[in-house]
């Protein structure tokens, strides 16, 4: 089992700042990518940054330049710098992972419970 606990979510005026930060614990072998997605209301979830094992990061054309996504190996951690925020990034944030467990090593997908952000104008 693996699990993804996401922290850091809350509410800030538009052009503010968070941190999002998300441990996975569990039986992991390994990490192949981890990142965040996010939903908005009446919205499809979609990508808006993961970090391969490699450190090549992918990000969402949306959040270029503002945010920046980063992991920590050693914590199995990943962390979301949210900087010019804007009120069209209001979603919910969801941790994802692509992990290869302890049991025979098994590729899954695992994603956190979701924290909310809410960008005031």
């Amino acid at each position: 089992q693996v699990q993804l606990v996401e922290s850091g979510g809350g509410l800030v005026q538009a052009g503010g700042s968070l941190r999002l930060s998300c441990a996975a614990s569990g039986s992991i072998f390994a990490i192949n990518a981890m990142g965040w997605y996010r939903q908005a209301p009446g919205k499809q979830r979609e990508l808006v940054a993961t970090t391969a094992s490699d450190g090549n990061t992918n990000y969402a054309d949306s959040v270029k330049g503002r945010f920046t996504n980063s992991r920590d190996n050693a914590k199995n951690t990943v962390y979301l710098q949210m900087n010019s925020l804007k009120p069209e990034d209001t979603a919910v944030y969801y941790c994802y992972a692509n992990i290869d467990t302890t049991f025979l090593r098994r590729r899954n997908e695992y994603w956190g419970q979701g924290t909310q952000v809410t960008v005031s104008s």
